[in-house]
Parts: C-alpha cells; structure tokens; sequence
C-alpha cells in the first residue's frame, strides 16, 4: 500500500496531512507533480510540462489497495479501474458507482463552458475541509489495513 498524491493541484493543507499519516502509519507518500513544482517528499517524481503528464505518470505507479488522491474526476476513474481508492482533497471519497455520474456532470459544465457559460470555481480551503480530509484519509487507511500487512499506527517511542 502506499498514497498516491497528483500534487500539481492537491493543496498545501491536504499534502501536509498525507505526509503526517503516511509517517503514522508507516505507509510511503509518492507525490508526482510537473516540473513547475517544488514538492518536498520522499518519493517525489518530477515529470515534464505536457498534459496530463503528471496523471499518466500518477496512474502507472498505482496498483490495487493504494489510496490516490486527486481533485482530478478522470483520474479517479482510472484509479478506481486499479483497485485502489480514491480521495479528494476535501475528504470525498470517490466511489465505483457515483463515478460514472461525476464523469457526465464534468463533461456537461465542459459542454456548458464551450458553449460561453460560466460556472463558479472551488470554494477556499478551510479548517474544515482539512480535518474531513485527515479524517477520510485515516478511515482509508485503515479499512485497507484490514486486508495488508505492515498497516498499523506506530507507537511513539519511550526511548527503552
């Protein structure tokens, strides 16, 4: 198992968080982002400018019971098709049977938009949205936990 971050859009708040549970419970954080991004990880893979570099670089790396996170709807999917789960940055987990109903609103809100609509973009970031992020990435964990090895919070050393 490990946590799969497309940090090119992920915010500073929720890619903070992945690193502080991923330390927790000893599971390895890879961050893949183009390279117009200073990301400080462990595993970190910097991929060139192109589109969609980053989310094809992302989903070659994802196999079955890791946790990807994305704002990015078209790369759940993908991510879903490996067997991994899928989380948003505000906490929503994406799912096998809602996905499919994400993918045509987000090509409707395209359609709307060529044709000179207007839609509204994200709401800021609060306190909130990072603590059902935490929340949602740690229920993840470990409800996957239950079926790995190796997935248990560590425990804080006594210095024996």
């Amino acid at each position: 198992m490990k946590i799969l971050v497309d940090a090119d859009a992920c915010p500073k708040g929720a890619l903070e968080i992945c690193l502080a549970i991923g330390r927790k419970y000893a599971v390895p954080v890879w961050t893949v982002a183009n390279i117009n991004h200073n990301i400080a990880s462990d595993h970190h893979v910097v991929v060139d400018g192109g589109p969609q570099e980053a989310d094809m670089r992302l989903i070659n790396l994802t196999a079955a019971q890791d946790v990807v996170i994305t704002q990015d709807w078209g790369l759940a999917a993908l991510a879903l098709g490996k067997q991994a789960a899928c989380l948003g940055p505000t906490g929503r987990e994406y799912r096998a049977d809602t996905i499919e109903f994400l993918l045509e609103e987000r090509e409707a809100k395209s359609r709307f938009r060529r044709s000179g609509g207007r839609t509204k973009g994200p709401k800021k970031r609060t306190a909130e949205d990072n603590d059902n992020f935490a929340l949602s990435l740690e229920l993840i964990i470990v409800r996957l936990g239950m079926t790995a090895t190796g997935c248990v919070p560590k425990q804080p050393s006594d210095g024996k």
